[in-house]
């Protein structure tokens, strides 16, 4: 397979990784990428196959693991029991016991708390300048709606974020050993926080997410403590940063390209559509590693077992073997399945509440704020594999 360098802190790459994607694309469904040290996936048929094929995993094979380093002994202890890093049979009795609480039911429930949490945040707009939109729209909601569908008090959100982002910089690229002590020192804050709120539903049980988590059983069995810690962080984590970076990449995208108009949103079918373009086409997820588990062969290249495959998630999400003009943003375009939530046993379990906060709220900001003009240049956050803006400063034209 062929090499490509491409540092991803490069200044530039960040602020544009697609014309990189497609010169590795030019090069075939595989390619070698120096700077991780692993192969590369860019064919949209390629990569979602590769989610679902049981012959990889996110675990590494357990003769290629290394014991922790003790400074970061308490971040690793929850990732041991995280949805995200383990496979069957673990992952599928935990990933049961969690949809048991996580109930579609549930989430639905949110819509009217979301639209009155968007008009309030409208409301609190200022009258005149610019102002950050990311923080006066696109944080709040996520992270709000996360507590109360896990029942922790949203007054802890400020704090929430803070832990959220020291561990979330452990899977961006530059870390660096304060970036590992910071994460370590959120871990061990987060997961104490968890554990008191676990201790307390268990002397008083309550209808919110964390109290069903409690009570959930599968063949007899219900998540241990660890489990449960591990399990609301994960959830307060994914609940809130990708989507925060879906609104921002998303509304970024609308504005730029001409389609912060009432006719994306002029009904719910526009707006679904609207929604899947904006995760298409600057998705939050841009990485996501898988390692292989049994030997086997990729785009005619053999791969050992222990081997680390990256999978490109945004790439395959602008394959011109699927989308016609996939650099294009089109929000009338047609649906067609991309892959910003993964695939397989590991597709995002948070999907459909995302979703749902974006169909909800976006279409309420543009009737409210339909002169919402861009003031300046959105930068992206030097936090690849992530891609979320820095600020999102506008004004009223």
């Amino acid at each position: 397979m062929q090499s490509l360098s491409q540092s991803p802190t490069d200044p530039a790459f960040v602020q544009d990784p697609y014309p990189f994607y497609e010169r590795a694309r030019a090069l075939g469904p595989v390619f070698f990428w120096q700077e991780y040290g692993l192969a590369g996936c860019v064919d949209h048929a390629l990569v979602n196959r590769l989610l679902r094929d049981r012959r990889l995993g996110r675990e590494v094979p357990a003769e290629k693991k290394v014991p922790p380093p003790d400074h970061l002994a308490t971040f690793y202890a929850l990732e041991r029991h995280s949805l995200l890093e383990i496979e069957p049979p673990d992952h599928t009795r935990l990933r049961s016991l969690v949809m048991r609480a996580f109930t579609s039911r549930a989430i639905a429930a949110l819509a009217p708390m979301i639209d009155e949490m968007a008009h309030a945040l409208i409301d609190a707009f200022p009258a005149e300048g610019s102002f950050d939109l990311l923080a006066a729209f696109c944080e709040p909601i996520p992270v709000r709606t996360i507590c109360r569908l896990l029942g922790v008090p949203e007054e802890m959100a400020p704090r929430l974020l803070s832990w959220s982002h020291a561990m979330v910089a452990m899977y961006q690229a530059g870390r660096t050993r304060a970036r590992e002590e910071a994460a370590e020192a959120a871990a061990r804050d987060f997961a104490a926080f968890v554990r008191d709120l676990v201790a307390e539903r268990r002397r008083r049980p309550t209808e919110d997410l964390i109290g069903r988590l409690v009570t959930a059983e599968s063949e007899g069995r219900r998540l241990t403590t660890d489990e449960l810690v591990t399990t609301v962080i994960l959830l307060l984590n994914a609940g809130h940063e990708a989507t925060v970076h879906a609104f921002g990449n998303g509304i970024k995208a609308l504005i730029e390209h001409g389609f912060w108009t009432e006719a994306t949103f002029a009904d719910e079918a526009a707006t679904g559509r609207a929604v899947e373009e904006i995760l298409r086409f600057d998705p939050p997820l841009h990485l996501f590693t898988r390692h292989v588990h049994e030997p086997l062969e990729i785009g005619g290249h053999p791969f050992a077992r222990g081997d680390e495959i990256g999978l490109l998630l945004a790439a395959a999400g602008r394959d011109p073997a699927v989308w016609e003009a996939p650099a294009r943003f089109d929000p009338s375009r047609p649906v067609r399945p991309h892959l910003a939530f993964g695939a397989g046993i590991h597709f995002c379990i948070g999907a459909p509440l995302a979703r749902l906060e974006l169909m909800r709220a976006l279409p309420i900001l543009q009737r409210r704020c339909p002169d919402l003009a861009l003031a300046g240049r959105p930068r992206y956050a030097m936090r690849y594999h992530f891609r979320g803006l820095e600020e999102l400063m506008v004004c009223r034209r």
